[in-house]
């Protein structure tokens, strides 16, 4: 591709690329067509399984076919679909074939691509209609989603620039430079209401105009790419499947706060989202579209990639930006906010936001505020002379959740702020898996509070997930059915915050490991009920008292358990028994009369703790029993229970 050294020669470049790129913009489910774009997923979690090989061979059959000039095979993000990876979706046709190994690339050249019949077999099932569906538009996993963040994610190749640049990449960015202010675009970015989706919930709009009112000669803008919570997942997906989203959202950022440079700080574990950005970063420096005078403008700016270790206090931006200085990822107490000269990266006013957040940037400067602040639960509000008053809420745009545990949809999931749990749940999650009954939704990752069933219509905002005892975040959603266990959700999630404390304050480092200990022994039939009151002393304390959010926000599951299941705690403190039947120190497996005798369970146990003749009851000896659930899993008759 030419350096694009003006707005025209961006447009005409648009217009060049967008002829490239028809097959995957639009759908006129024309099978027959003889030109069609084979788009594989290429994202980690596809390439895991095969789908690396699984495009080596389509592109292989295609050539031995002779149809290079007709079809084309194209690598691109994550679907969000990740329980039916890996993914190839035919295009123009619109055909969406689910779990697709590299030996179904035969049948899918031959049949699809030749014969003009779709490959049935390889169609997706709906969970509770029972019925394959050809098109991915009309799967409730899609049909409910408003696609902005990931809008690009599944379509366009990742590692191709013109790619982007077809699907209006750049055109925001060009319009900032050349038809705004500065002072408009921070304007602009606050009226759409778009707030941090890291987890804070803080105004984007507002941090911009904080950092811009800076007076320096030196400023930053940073790209948190490093969250250890399920916010690392999605974030990964957009850095994997779209990457010149967030290039050109921070050039955006840069302009409207007067920067420079950039940071993206990415975690070194996801090489494959490295690749991509430094191929990204490396392409718009070619085009012209990072450096000295983009696109002939007087606005210089560019980007380096500083790598972390994953930490999740790392999501907190004083301790992000330690970590990039090379010092230990610790939070400090603001003020000095990073914004301000001595509080940011090397003294300097620095402005941080998280993947997400800046994925929305270039949608809300192209189709602007009045559009984006239209979707979602936003609710207008009249002054005291009955006038329209702006307000910003927060509760504008979308949002992306990690939609996981005892749900038959898993996968990333997109939706306007305002769609309730019920709405996520059962229609594009599909509901419960394996038929079971819904126990709680977990929302906002390892410091995220339980929802029960009486919540199931909130309205999914950061007001009202709040007053439920549980947070947006970064948005991990994790589904809990009867058979999980609240008080070992609660310690699994400690665990996990406990190992990510940095250590600074003593109520995370010392109060997390008091929690856990406790939990440790409620779990193993060890606890009291004094100690529940205990546990719940300290957990508010440490809520109020600790540094960071990290801190803050630890015992938010511990606290919300108890308000909702504290029925389950008393179960096991009181009576020593698991309701759900997970703890392993409060129950026991037997084997009832309707064992048959089959040995079945006998040739199953890796420790050999079954014994019994064939066709007698058999039994299990306790004190070699591992409780691994072999036995179980492999009973016909379903003999074997816990006690």
């Amino acid at each position: 591709m030419n350096k694009i050294s003006s707005k025209d020669a961006l447009l005409s470049e648009y217009n060049a690329c967008k002829g490239n790129l028809v097959l995957r913009c639009t759908s006129p489910h024309d099978i027959n067509s003889k030109k069609k774009d084979i788009l594989c997923c290429g994202g980690t979690g596809c390439h895991a399984s095969n789908s690396a090989q699984l495009m080596e061979n389509l592109r292989a059959l295609i050539k031995e076919h002779g149809l290079e000039n007709d079809v084309h095979v194209v690598q691109t993000g994550c679907f969000g679909f990740c329980a039916q990876g890996p993914i190839v979706k035919i295009m123009p046709d619109n055909v969406f074939y689910v779990q697709v190994t590299p030996e179904d690339a035969k049948e899918i050249v031959e049949s699809h691509i030749i014969g003009h019949k779709p490959v049935e077999r390889l169609l997706f099932v709906e969970p509770l209609l029972k019925e394959r569906i050809q098109d991915y538009e009309k799967m409730s996993f899609y049909a409910k989603q408003m696609r902005i963040a990931l809008r690009n994610c599944g379509l366009i190749d990742p590692e191709n620039i013109e790619d982007y640049i077809a699907n209006e990449g750049y055109l925001a960015l060009a319009k900032c430079l050349f038809d705004m202010t500065p002072d408009q675009v921070v304007q602009e970015v606050l009226n759409s209401g778009l707030c941090g989706r890291g987890g804070a919930g803080f105004p984007t709009g507002l941090k911009w105009k904080i950092a811009a009112g800076i007076k320096a000669d030196e400023k930053y803008i940073v790209c948190n790419a490093d969250e250890g919570d399920p916010g690392a997942f999605m974030d990964r997906s957009i850095m994997e499947g779209d990457p010149n989203s967030i290039i050109e959202a921070m050039a955006i950022g840069a302009y409207a706060i007067g920067a420079s440079r950039g940071l993206v700080y990415i975690r070194a574990e996801y090489p494959l989202a490295v690749s991509r950005l430094e191929t990204a970063i490396e392409q718009a420096r070619e085009c012209g579209l990072l450096g000295d005078g983009i696109m002939g403008s007087k606005f210089n700016f560019d980007i380096e990639i500083k790598l972390g270790a994953g930490a999740f206090v790392c999501g907190e931006e004083t301790a992000l930006i330690h970590s990039m200085e090379g010092m230990r990822g610790e939070p400090t107490t603001k003020p000095p906010f990073p914004a301000n000269i001595g509080g940011g990266y090397w003294g300097c006013s620095t402005n941080v936001n998280n993947v997400e957040t800046y994925a929305s940037i270039p949608v809300i400067i192209r189709k602007g505020a009045a559009w984006y602040s239209k979707i979602g639960n936003w609710k207008p509000e009249l002054d005291d002379k009955g006038n329209f008053k702006r307000t910003i809420s927060g509760n504008s745009g979308t949002k992306v959740f990690a939609l996981a545990g005892q749900i038959n949809n898993v996968g990333l999931v997109e939706v306007p702020m305002g769609t309730t749990l019920r709405e996520i749940i059962y229609e594009i999650g599909g509901g419960i898996s394996g038929g079971r009954e819904f126990k709680a939704v977990q929302t906002g990752g390892p410091s995220g509070g339980c929802i029960t069933k009486e919540n199931l219509d909130t309205a999914i905002d950061y007001g009202s997930l709040t007053k439920i005892g549980s947070m947006m975040g970064s948005g991990g959603m994790i589904v809990l059915s009867d058979k999980d266990c609240m008080p070992a959700m609660a310690k699994f999630y400690l665990g996990f915050t406990k190992d990510e404390s940095c250590g600074k304050c003593t109520p995370c480092r010392i109060g997390t490991r008091r929690m856990l200990e406790m939990l440790e022994k409620i779990c193993d039939g060890n606890g009291t009920e004094k100690m529940l009151e205990d546990l719940e002393n300290l957990a508010s304390t440490i809520r109020d008292t600790a540094l960071c959010g990290l801190g803050q926000t630890a015992p938010n599951p511990i606290l919300s358990t108890l308000r909702y299941f504290r029925d389950e705690y008393v179960a096991h403190v009181r009576d020593k028994k698991c309701p759900a039947g997970t703890c392993q120190k409060l129950y026991k497996l037997t084997i009832t009369d309707a064992c048959i005798g089959c040995t079945k369970c006998k040739r199953n146990c890796p420790v050999g703790a079954i014994s019994g003749e064939i066709k007698k009851k058999h039994v299990i000896d306790q004190s070699k029993c591992i409780k691994c659930g072999a036995c179980i899993d492999g009973c016909p008759k379903k003999a074997i229970v816990k006690e």
